[in-house]
């Protein structure tokens, strides 16, 4: 992770038809995140980032014609573009909050 926290993480998040905010949270360091409590790294997480469909929507800014470019060569592992603001996910933007409660 660019945070540092682990080498590895997988994010698991459940939703329900009618229900905006999600049922639930699940994180796994698979083992990589020596002194990282997975627990409450869910609930900074929680605090962090609107997990929401359209808080993540919004956040990711996936509203707007960014999907030609998207469609070609792959969409995971592109470097963003700020001049195009492209490939919202590949940013690192919430490495200083995350850092900071876990005091790095």
């Amino acid at each position: 992770m660019a945070a540092g926290l682990a080498d590895k993480c997988t994010l698991q998040l459940s939703y329900a038809i009618g229900v905006s905010h999600p049922l639930s949270l699940y994180v796994d360091l698979h083992g990589t995140g020596a002194d990282i409590d997975e627990t409450k790294l869910e609930k900074v997480l929680r605090d962090l980032v609107d997990l929401r469909p359209r808080g993540i929507r919004e956040h990711l800014r996936l509203n707007r014609p960014i999907y030609v470019p998207t469609s070609a060569y792959g969409h995971f592992g592109r470097e963003p573009d700020a001049a195009k603001d492209n490939f919202t996910w590949e940013k690192a933007d919430l490495v200083p909050a995350l850092k900071s409660a876990f005091n790095r």
